[in-house]
């Protein structure tokens, strides 16, 4: 992988750069829709391509390992063989779900313990099994193993969470350092920054990371629920910390208004379920600001979903037609309403490259979060 910087915000942090991958290239800032089981769901992959436009999508690797299982995506020849997409794919190595979903788990050294949420079978992922599975998968981009903390965390958890982390994080390195791709072409590992909302333990992970001398870095433990003036205040201090000329990526942010904010700080990269989940339960982002489109207000409006979209669907679908959708809870709802939400957030991170890239990125983002959080 490798990572080039083309321009940089005179007023800000923002950056504009390419990441070249086996499968493509990524213009950064970039948004990756979130395909959890080997699919974004409720899009096709030629809408992936051809409506959204999306350089890079996530597989989730904890999904993935229980359903369709490693033995299917071997024979497949990986991931992008097995769903037919041939542009980069990112996994993340499975912790935030074994600590988010599996209501028995039990973390130890050697790795996690957690039961199947699916069937109630006993699983365990250790860093170097993490690495197998993602070498199996044949994402681009893999994540290393990391615990993340819940917030609130004590400040006395997250310090001795991030000591595992970094041991682990070492093991992670070790395996891959010492495995082949499966498939062909190069992988690239991140690893993650932890540490959560206290700045002398991210501080302290930021340094760690950044002496492992990777060719990426992630910031994982935000957006779990804390105050966004925290998040951007843990982005500020480890984007000051990681390699300047190398990719930064914030997991699982966020909201149209937390990515351009951590855009100013020196992100590159964003992924999150939002734009997907919110569409299936009727919540379009716009340029003005927020739709709720089950609200009786829309039921009678034959306006076009967003006017001045080059997007087909926004076009041809009225917000009363969408509105009758969604309340009838028909599929092409969704359908409709993912499609407008992943194009709004391919748009808007291309808006801000256009922007760093000719100087004016600094004051076009103050103009749009002022509007971005608006309800319509």
């Amino acid at each position: 992988m490798k990572f080039t910087l083309q321009a940089k915000d005179p007023l800000s942090k923002a950056r504009a750069g390419t990441v070249t991958t086996a499968h493509g290239e990524i213009q950064t800032p970039i948004f990756m829709p979130v395909g959890t089981a080997g699919t974004v769901k409720a899009v096709h992959q030629r809408e992936l391509e051809q409506d959204i436009n999306a350089q890079i999508i996530l597989g989730n690797t904890y999904h993935l390992y229980l359903r369709p299982g490693l033995d299917t995506l071997e024979k497949a020849g990986g991931l992008h063989k097995f769903i037919g997409w041939d542009r980069p794919i990112l996994t993340d190595s499975g912790g935030y779900q074994v600590y988010s979903l599996s209501k028995v788990r039990k973390i130890k050294e050697e790795g996690v313990t957690f039961n199947s949420h699916i069937d109630g079978s006993k699983h365990l992922f250790t860093p170097e099994y993490a690495m197998d599975i993602q070498r199996t998968i044949g994402a681009d981009i893999i994540m290393a193993f990391d615990e993340c903390t819940p917030y609130p965390c004590d400040y006395k958890y997250a310090a001795e969470s991030i000591k595992m982390t970094h041991r682990w994080l070492k093991r992670c390195c070790t395996r891959f350092d010492n495995t082949q791709p499966k498939y062909g072409f190069d992988q690239t590992l991140f690893p993650i920054v932890q540490g959560s909302v206290y700045k002398d333990l991210r501080v302290k992970s930021a340094e760690f990371i950044a002496s492992m001398d990777r060719e990426g870095n992630a910031i994982g433990g935000l957006s779990v629920g804390e105050p966004a003036e925290e998040m951007y205040a843990m982005t500020e201090v480890v984007c000051d910390i990681l390699p300047y000329e190398k990719p930064r990526y914030l997991m699982g942010v966020g909201t149209p208004i937390n990515i351009l904010e951590n855009i100013a700080l020196g992100i590159d990269m964003f992924d999150c379920v939002m734009p997907t989940r919110n569409a299936r339960n009727g919540m379009l982002f716009t340029k003005n600001g927020i739709i709720n489109i089950r609200n009786k207000k829309w039921e009678n409006d034959f306006s076009p979903i967003e006017p001045d979209s080059d997007l087909h669907v926004d076009l041809v679908t009225s917000k009363a037609y969408l509105r009758h959708l969604v309340h009838s809870k028909e599929m092409l709802g969704a359908q409709i309403a993912t499609l407008h939400n992943l194009h709004f957030y391919l748009w808007l991170v291309k808006q801000a490259r256009e922007k760093i890239i000719s100087g004016e990125f600094y004051e076009w983002k103050n103009q749009m979060v002022k509007v971005l959080g608006n309800k319509l």
